[in-house]
């Protein structure tokens, strides 16, 4: 009985911890300490959702839908490309943004932006929905609620110890050149997916595969 918790929660966790957009906002949050917990709750729960709603076997039909892929794909790629734009502008600033500091970002905005980068990027759908819902589709009928149960509880473990565990980080991001580092990888990082993702809105092919 535990076979398919533990198959769920080690896929989820494999495919969860890679580095992305998602993981560098929470990483953000945390070494900010502003609304850690709305963004692991956020986090966790998408991750959920997208977990059973592709065991349930929607994953199938996206992926025989490529206007879904490029919708999400153009979308996904305006939005990385902003925020990538905005990290490297913000390498230019010396100021540090350690909890207390800076004024707060507002909740609604990261709500906004956590919303943004979980359901505008095609990768998240390629590996929630479509990779784990195959996984979980493929285990006997009665035992795909623990592989979800698995794997929802490998994001919970993750989004919790990169949200409270960036803490131990922030002595060294007392010092703005720390934080310039971070924004310029970022903002690296950020620009490299928009550019990937319009590669993917222009084929022709394009599916979330």
């Amino acid at each position: 009985m535990l076979l398919p918790v533990f198959s769920g929660f080690c896929l989820s966790a494999a495919l969860i911890m890679a580095i992305g957009a998602q993981n560098l906002f929470v990483l953000q949050q945390g070494l900010r300490g502003e609304h850690v917990a709305l963004v692991v709750l956020f986090c966790s729960l998408s991750d959920a959702l997208l977990i059973t709603v592709g065991v349930s076997g929607l994953g199938t039909f996206l992926g025989a839908v490529p206007e879904i892929g490029r919708v999400l794909a153009f979308g996904g790629s305006a939005f990385l490309a902003w925020y990538g734009l905005a990290a490297l502008h913000r390498v230019r600033a010396p100021r540090r943004m350690i909890a207390g500091e800076t004024p707060p970002i507002p909740r609604v905005r990261v709500l906004a932006m956590l919303a943004a980068f979980t359901f505008l990027n095609p990768h998240v759908y390629l590996d929630t929905v479509l990779l784990m819902g195959a996984a979980g589709a493929a285990e006997p009928s009665g035992q795909r609620p623990l592989f979800i149960g698995g794997a929802a509880s490998a994001s919970v473990v993750w989004f919790t110890s990169l949200g409270y565990g960036s803490r131990l980080l922030r002595p060294i991001f007392a010092r703005p050149i720390a934080w310039r580092i971070l924004d310029a990888i970022v903002g690296c990082v950020m620009l490299t997916l928009a550019a990937s993702l319009i590669l993917r809105a222009l084929a022709p092919d394009l599916r979330l595969k």
